[in-house]
């Protein structure tokens, strides 16, 4: 009999709802929010509520999650921001410079309701609301911190936008900052030694914040202004999704991550140029890695374009790639979208070499590269094609890919979804495969894998104290 037979209908608004962050890979400045000392944890496993503070069992939620090259933040349900790992640039926002392997409230943002995170190189920006507000103060502004953003506390920033101006989104590269206004402006500040802060230009030294006001949707036209309504930093690229599901590219684009035939200024494009090879199609959702950019349709199409060296593309092993430099057909690049997986994709995120996405099936699958085991369960230094991360449950909300490490936040909406992150909890050697053998016959896919990924990696010579494995 079905869990949800038993329970009745497992949608009902008065269902509680838990979350559970998971994070593994790289692990030398604690990123994955584990005490033990190993440079590696290959193993997803949720990060328990006692390490940030709540009572052991206790209906934890989370909103958001992100991860930089070497540090993580996540948000909880009650809107306080959480952040651990590398802090040489100040990235933690506790006005130190000294690495964390366990999560702490950032206490400058205690008066502040965070709403979502975005961590770049060795920074991170927050959109967040006043607690407390009699009407006049604009709600979701901006907050900033770490390398090039002038604090090693957070601090509130509006650049140049006006002080009422509503922010949407904001994402953080190696060296650049790129935030989207409730409007569909951006505003990009930073460096600009490859354009990639849009403004037509190249630049030397940190630049202050300017509005981007030039599109190219045709070369033969001029310019013109649009609607954005999603942007993704990479490392020293930047990508955006127009109102009409459009997509922009701009600045570093030596390893084809901009997704242009040719380009119009070197291996650098200085203005938002549309990705015209994705005509036809509505993109929903853009994601940029370090030289990598992979974009997701309205149809759960996802399409990938830029560096391959890593496996970050899904393609494979150097078979189909090409360069768009004469006589180079050697490096492993794709300089023009190539469909990798044709439906079913609902988010992606971008690492430095890695990719991970989740399916409408509820699956998490991952690619690239994979020495810290951040993109697959096997123990391979390169997961060529998309492979599948069978060790979390729940309903998959974010994802989250940094230089080596990566990061899920998963929810439980129904009681069934309560029950398997009860049993996932207490799952052993000795008991997995009795376990397994319920979840499978009540449709708990994701529990039955998790069983049968744990008494693999168990049997095959893993640590049998789970606790001392993660560190906790």
């Amino acid at each position: 009999m079905e869990i949800d037979e038993i329970f009745g209908d497992s949608r009902r608004e008065n269902v509680p709802t838990k979350s559970a962050i998971y994070v593994w890979g790289y692990n030398q400045s604690g990123q994955t929010g584990r005490r033990g000392k190993e440079h590696n944890l290959r193993v997803p496993r949720q990060l328990p509520p006692e390490l940030f503070g709540c009572p052991a069992g206790g209906n934890s939620r989370w909103l958001d999650i992100a991860c930089g090259r070497e540090h993580t933040s996540a948000i909880a349900s009650d809107g306080s921001l959480f952040t651990w790992g590398a802090n040489d640039f100040g990235q933690l926002g506790d006005g130190t410079e000294k690495a964390r392997k366990n999560p702490k409230k950032v206490k400058q943002l205690q008066s502040e309701f965070v709403i979502s995170v975005s961590c770049g190189a060795h920074c991170t920006a927050a959109i967040a609301e006043p607690r407390e507000n009699d009407g006049t103060i604009s709600t979701r502004r901006l907050w900033i911190w770490g390398q090039n953003q002038g604090s090693d506390y957070p601090r509130l920033y509006w650049g140049a936008f006006t002080p009422n101006t509503v922010i949407r989104q904001v994402s953080c590269g190696a060296v650049h900052v790129v935030a989207l206004s409730e409007d569909g402006l951006l505003q990009a500040w930073g460096y600009n030694e490859y354009g990639q802060l849009g403004g037509g230009i190249t630049s030397e030294g940190l630049q202050g914040a300017r509005v981007i006001n030039g599109y190219a949707r045709f070369l033969d036209e001029a310019p013109e202004l649009v609607k954005i309504t999603q942007v993704s930093c990479g490392e020293y690229h930047t990508a955006a999704i127009s109102e009409e599901g459009e997509v922009y590219t701009w600045g570093l684009g030596s390893m084809g991550q901009l997704g242009h035939c040719s380009l119009q200024s070197g291996d650098k494009e200085l203005l938002p140029r549309r990705v015209v090879s994705l005509d036809g199609t509505f993109v929903n959702l853009i994601a940029c890695g370090g030289v990598h950019t992979c974009a997701v349709t309205d149809k759960g199409a996802l399409y990938a374009w830029g560096g391959g060296q890593a496996g970050q593309l899904g393609l494979g092993p150097q078979t189909g790639f090409f360069s768009c430099t004469p006589n180079e057909s050697e490096m492993m690049l794709r300089n023009i979208p190539v469909l990798v997986i044709p439906s079913g994709v609902q988010l992606v995120a971008c690492g430095h070499c890695h990719t991970l996405i989740s399916t409408k099936d509820g699956r998490i699958h991952g690619w690239g590269y994979n020495s810290y085991g951040q993109a697959a369960n096997e123990k391979s230094t390169y997961a060529w094609y998309p492979s599948p991360v069978d060790w979390c449950v729940g309903e998959v909300r974010k994802l989250a890919a940094g230089g080596g490490h990566s990061a899920v936040l998963t929810d439980a909406c129904s009681l069934k979804e309560l029950c398997e992150f009860r049993l996932a909890d207490t799952v052993t050697l000795s008991n997995a495969s009795v376990i397994e053998d319920v979840a499978s016959r009540t449709g708990s896919d994701a529990l039955a894998r998790l069983c049968g990924r744990l008494r693999k990696h168990l049997l095959d010579g893993g640590d049998c104290n789970c606790d001392d494995e993660i560190g906790v």
